[in-house]
């Protein structure tokens, strides 16, 4: 039997897709490490609004363009999916 940390998840993202991810990963195939395979330091990492509980490293999603800001507020997105549903209601993402 597998453990937590190998076991499949199938989440559905709010676009109505469906991602399998680790119990490590995060949305859409993402990860919360850095591409050498460190953890990066907490300042360097944010939530996703849109997907909650969806870790995104702000540097990756900055190279992406995934990125908002609202109300003098930065956000950072974890897909491209996200974007557009962030665009839609930013009010209703924003914290």
């Amino acid at each position: 039997m597998k453990n937590s940390d190998e076991r499949k998840q199938t989440m559905i993202h709010p676009q109505g897709h469906e991602d399998q991810e680790t119990t490590t990963g995060t949305c859409c195939g993402h990860s919360a490490k850095a591409d050498d395979g460190t953890r990066p330091d907490a300042r360097d990492v944010a939530e996703c609004p849109v997907m909650a509980g969806t870790t995104v490293i702000k540097a990756e999603a900055e190279a992406a363009g995934l990125v908002r800001t609202h109300r003098g507020q930065r956000y950072w997105l974890c897909c491209d999916a996200c974007g557009p549903m962030f665009d839609a209601d930013p009010d209703g993402y924003a914290a």
